[in-house]
């Protein structure tokens, strides 16, 4: 039988200490009840309290342990260092988070590593200090990509597979901790690593079997040298940027293929002409834990808005096998309009991702650019409002498959739509769909999810449980109305839902389990500070017996004052980008401007 996400009920662990190296633990939420994810970053330091682009998994072999990514700024220079109206990236600092629970997602906990960091770089009032450098110290972020000549540069991805031993992939020798993120070439390396500007990169973290316990398992997690060297899976160009990617790992021990791992990812080619095009899909594998990877490109490299099976690029994909190995690829591909028309494509292998089926167009995906602004360098589609948060990939694809051992091996999908919108921004209502396929995803049942009202919906993600009994939706949600000034309230919520899984294949009915604190996402922030910042989206995963969600989250973050007007003087301008009038963000803002963190809620049917 497979030892897998089946394979243990809800742990009665909890965590009692904080280890050495572990950030302090927050008191506990109560099972069903949410909980801030992001505890190692300082709330009142912009861009250090800046965290979005969640990601999470749990472990197949011991569900107490979960494991959780984020684009983490935890490691960033405070605004006041150097310029005090420059909030910038730190060159050569490391911005992709890693966080644990060790009771089934109840709390969490951030490892403290050894890397390059400017956390302590938090300057003076007034520009006569120096610019921060990155320099040896703590980090909240992936270890060993400095020892590398690499940055690690969030877009996060998670899973749990079986670690590898002399007896091949199996649960007895323990788990393997998979993190797939994106990796730039350091300025501090002698050589560049690989070529490009992004590369895909995966981490990795073994979990022996013997590690039954709380304490083993903080212990373990504290220590950089658990993490093996990263290794870069992308094949690169001098021009190539390498995005959005998605991991996941066989976990099924009656599959063919079990323990293979698999990373899908957009790779943007001639990125130095300013267009990334044209733009195709690729899927790489690794057949031995992920010291190897063979990649493949399984989409047309061509971008053609009149043509349904090239379309206007496409990205946005997430992959998962069922039971018999089968590897399920799906994506966004994009149109042009206002909104536009796109499409969900489904790309298969049915060997191991030795060779891959031509895509097949699904089903409509209406992205949700009702409105598209300046942020002061380009255009971009945002939905809550003037200088308010991007939603480019709102329509994009979140799967997952019932692919338990004896299970139904459905497919279960979730988007953000926009055909129930209109031109007019301030009507810019949006649907929440959800799709299955109880044939391997050759033919589908969509619709819509009744929502509170109220709810525009952002992003969304679902997982189902591995018996294919129980489904989790998680999405965030804006609560107001397009707003056309920077000045009037806005909302940002994030939301559980919970259904049972009918024979058909259906959901029953959707409950609404848990509904977070609302919080203004003005109080978010790209780091040149000229719009919010909310990321790119949502995350969810399950086992038979509970299910845990993670999402963004500004309940902590405060607007500015000086900021709304910024932001508004700038879209009026228009590019290209005045900086010299940005605010001093630490002495004209609340402290806890920019604050954005990633919470989560984690719980059972509560049927």
């Amino acid at each position: 039988m497979r030892k897998s996400r089946r394979f243990a009920g809800l742990s009665g662990l909890l965590l009692l200490a904080s280890f050495a190296g572990l950030q302090a633990v927050p008191a506990l939420a109560t099972h069903g009840g949410d909980t801030e994810v992001t505890v190692g970053s300082n709330d009142e330091i912009f861009s250090q309290n800046k965290q979005n682009e969640p990601a999470v998994a749990i472990d197949p072999s011991r569900t107490w342990l979960v494991a959780a990514g984020d684009n983490d700024n935890i490691d960033m220079e405070a605004c006041n260092a150097g310029t005090d109206n420059t909030c910038p990236f730190t060159t050569d600092v490391g911005g992709s988070g890693i966080k644990f629970s060790f009771n089934s997602g109840d709390s969490w906990m951030q490892p403290e590593y050894t890397g390059l960091t400017a956390r302590d770089c938090l300057g003076v009032e007034g520009d006569t200090d120096p610019a921060c450098v990155a320099h040896t110290g703590p980090i909240g972020t992936l270890p060993h990509y400095d020892e590398f000549g690499m940055v690690s540069d969030g877009d996060p991805g998670l899973v749990f597979g079986p670690a590898p031993g002399t007896n091949g992939f199996s649960w007895d020798n323990g788990s393997r901790l998979y993190y797939v993120n994106l990796a730039s070439p350091s300025t501090v390396s002698e050589t560049a690593p690989f070529k490009g500007f992004e590369a895909i990169a995966v981490s990795r973290m073994d979990v022996p079997a013997s590690v039954d316990s709380t304490e083993e398992a903080g212990a373990l997690v504290a220590d950089a040298g658990s993490w093996a060297d990263p290794v870069v899976v992308s094949k690169q160009s001098s021009t190539t940027f390498s995005d959005k990617e998605q991991i996941w790992a066989d976990q099924n021990s009656d599959s063919p293929f079990f323990g293979n791992a698999y990373v899908c990812w957009a790779g943007f080619r001639s990125l130095s002409g300013g267009n990334a095009a044209p733009q195709p899909l690729f899927v790489a594998t690794s057949r031995d834990g992920g010291d190897t990877w063979t990649s493949k490109q399984v989409t047309a490299a061509s971008n053609n808005p009149f043509n349904e099976k090239q379309g206007f690029g496409r990205s946005g994909c997430t992959i998962r096998t069922d039971s018999q190995g089968v590897v399920y690829v799906m994506a966004n591909q994009f149109a042009v309009g206002s909104p536009g028309v796109g499409k969900h494509l489904l790309i298969k292998s049915f060997n191991g991702g030795k060779n891959w089926t031509r895509p097949q167009v699904l089903f409509d995906a209406v992205d949700t650019c009702f409105a598209v602004q300046f942020d002061g360098t380009s255009f971009r589609c945002v939905m809550d409002g003037v200088a308010g948060a991007r939603d480019d990939l709102s329509a994009s694809p979140s799967l997952d498959i019932a692919s338990g051992t004896g299970s139904t091996d459905f497919l279960y999908e979730t988007w953000v739509d926009g055909r129930t919108g209109s031109a007019d921004p301030v009507n810019n209502q949006t649907q929440l769909r959800v799709a299955y396929s109880t044939n391997h995803g050759d033919t589908w049942t969509q619709g819509p999810v009744t929502i509170r009202s109220g709810d525009r919906p952002y992003y969304s993600a679902l997982a189902v449980s591995p018996d294919g009994t129980d489904l989790y939706l998680v999405y965030n949600a804006f609560t107001n109305e397009y707003r056309s000034d920077t000045t009037s309230d806005r909302g940002l919520v994030g939301v559980i839902l919970h259904a049972n899984v009918t024979a058909t294949g259906a959901a029953d009915a959707w409950v609404e389990v848990h509904r977070g604190e609302t919080g203004d996402p003005r109080g978010s922030a790209q780091n040149n500070v000229v719009i919010e910042f909310l990321g790119d989206y949502v995350y969810a995963d399950a086992t038979d017996d509970y299910g845990v969600a993670v999402w963004n989250d500004t309940r902590d973050g405060l607007p500015c004052d000086a900021v709304n007007t910024w932001r508004a003087d700038v879209q009026t301008a228009g590019p290209p980008l005045d900086a010299s009038e940005r605010p001093d963000i630490q002495q004209e803002c609340p402290a806890t401007f920019g604050n954005s963190d990633i919470w989560a809620w984690s719980g059972a049917d509560p049927s």
